[in-house]
């Protein structure tokens, strides 16, 4: 594989740097980092990628992709992790979308794409419920069909940013015969129809993202099915490759590994750099070996999807490997704040804690505990690949 950039990515990697300058302006951050602006903000921010034609590198053309290469792709995701800039909300743009256009008839893709492109409609993931989480062929949430309509009644939980969507994509069961895997029905539901309720979950790093939904006899037209009744869970699998793909987060875990490089260059401890220490670098050259080995895997995924093919197995791995770097990323973090990292939310100002990455250290090392889980579980994607890849 050759890793060198040719003129022409050069110069589209100039452009990229000049558009994030000049479009991610520091009035948009502040408005990023404030929660009554947050969901104004990112629908701002994706408008903005819709405008200079971004939004959607991983769609086909004929959609509004991008017609990016592998390099490209790269190159973007890279410079925007550089640059400290949030990904996309994927539920819309990376995870139903490509169910739609590669299941959805042409009345659903006529309907819904062009929304989720231009960020008029904010959507969110009905998959885990209160008694189905990495067992997700087990969920009990039924719709009855009635007339043109499927009756939904059940719950969906950790539904990240349930509280703004104006959609929600649902796996459903309509039938209890045969294997678990099949009954299952793919549903397109308007967050706005009644019978619907949205009950907050506050997690442990102290932040508002996920809720529970509670479905109530909540009506759901036929027209918003995708595919066929009780096929859902092959729609679902496709969804859940890509989903996988993108949680494994190189580019962002380069950034992170940075960030730490950084910080320890700046602690002293013993009166040296935390950074000379000897078991302090080995431990951070550990994971860069890690990330580096999983960045060239996730560059021959994209050169597959680019050439036509699907992630497989690949994307169960990247989601392993992904996340597992993420945790050791913040738990080095975690390590290097120390004590400081200890002082709870605003207990201390930055100055007078005097380590201004603590509180982040910590709310971060928290809430990835649930990266290994999110996504189905690591035990799962081990499962996957012993029978796609091993036969067993």
């Amino acid at each position: 594989m050759d890793t060198r950039f040719s003129p022409d990515d050069i110069a589209f990697r100039d452009e990229v740097r000049a558009f994030f300058k000049h479009a991610y302006d520091a009035e948009l951050q502040a408005r990023l980092a404030d929660k009554a602006t947050f969901k104004d903000a990112v629908v701002d921010w994706q408008k903005r990628l819709f405008e200079q034609g971004w939004i959607a590198p991983n769609w086909p053309v004929e959609y509004g992709g991008t017609g990016w290469s592998p390099t490209q792709k790269y190159i973007y995701e890279s410079e925007r992790a550089a640059h400290g800039i949030r990904d996309v909300v994927p539920f819309g743009l990376q995870m139903v979308a490509p169910v739609i256009y590669t299941f959805g008839n042409d009345e659903q893709k006529a309907r819904f794409l062009p929304r989720i492109l231009r960020s008029d409609d904010w959507w969110c993931q009905g998959y885990s419920e209160p008694g189905s989480g990495s067992d997700l062929a087990s969920l009990k949430t039924k719709a009855v069909l009635d007339g043109d309509d499927y009756v939904v009644n059940g719950a969906k939980i950790w539904t990240t940013y349930a509280q703004y969507a104006d959609w929600i994509f649902c796996l459903v069961r309509t039938n209890n015969e045969g294997k678990k895997q099949e009954g299952i029905t793919f549903l397109l539901i308007d967050m706005k129809s009644p019978g619907i309720k949205v009950n907050p979950i506050v997690s442990i790093d102290n932040h508002h993202s996920l809720n529970e939904v509670e479905f109530n006899d909540v009506r759901v037209p036929v027209a918003n099915r995708i595919g066929e009744q009780d096929k859902g869970w092959t729609y679902a699998k496709a969804l859940l490759a890509h989903e996988r793909t993108t949680i494994a987060g190189v580019a962002d875990s380069k950034r992170g590994l940075e960030m730490v490089r950084q910080e320890a260059a700046a602690e002293v401890n013993g009166g040296q750099r935390l950074l000379d220490d000897s078991l302090f670098r080995k431990r951070l050259s550990n994971i860069e070996i890690e990330l580096m080995a999983l960045e060239f895997t996730e560059l021959r995924v994209l050169a597959t999807v680019a050439s036509g093919g699907a992630p497989g197995a690949e994307s169960s791995l990247l989601k392993i490997k992904g996340t597992e770097i993420q945790q050791a990323i913040q738990e080095l973090r975690m390590d290097l704040a120390a004590y400081y990292q200890g002082v709870l939310p605003n207990a201390l100002s930055a100055e007078q804690l005097g380590h201004a990455f603590g509180s982040a250290a910590r709310q971060s090392f928290m809430y990835g505990r649930a990266a290994t889980v999110y996504g189905g579980s690591n035990e799962v994607q081990k499962n996957i690949i012993a029978k796609a890849v091993l036969g067993l």
